[in-house]
């Protein structure tokens, strides 16, 4: 098992080791970090939603801190490829990525080399890069 869960992560804020006080959720407590949350342009990344996803929202009722946009309630539902996760909120806990039955979510060290322009288009979507 990891030692480093993912509020240790620096796209949580806050340094290995330090205490992360008892408001932490308990998703987040018996989440482990994977230590892949850096993407080739160097945006901090976990997951990564490809050109196959369905916009079902499947991902979104499973995200347990709610950083896959647009919903349908959203600006920008209906012109959007598909869905984004946003490489600041996520905390690299891998709900989205059972529930997806487009196996359009990938973890971004498990990204296929065909589709790794994606990682690059997710961060863009949300001015990352």
């Amino acid at each position: 098992m990891p030692e480093r869960v993912c509020v240790e992560c620096p796209n949580r804020g806050l340094a290995p080791g330090e205490d992360p006080g008892e408001d932490l959720p308990s998703f987040a407590r018996l989440t482990f970090w994977q230590g892949n949350c850096l993407s080739t342009a160097g945006i901090p990344m976990a997951y990564v939603i490809t050109e196959a996803c369905t916009k079902d929202e499947l991902c979104v009722e499973a995200c347990p801190v709610d950083c896959i946009h647009p919903k349908k309630d959203e600006a920008g539902f209906e012109e959007a490829k598909h869905l984004y996760v946003e490489p600041d909120d996520c905390i690299d806990c891998g709900a989205c990525v059972p529930v997806c039955t487009a196996n359009a979510v990938y973890p971004l060290d498990e990204l296929p080399a065909e589709l790794a322009h994606f990682a690059a288009e997710n961060a863009a979507h949300y001015g990352k890069n």
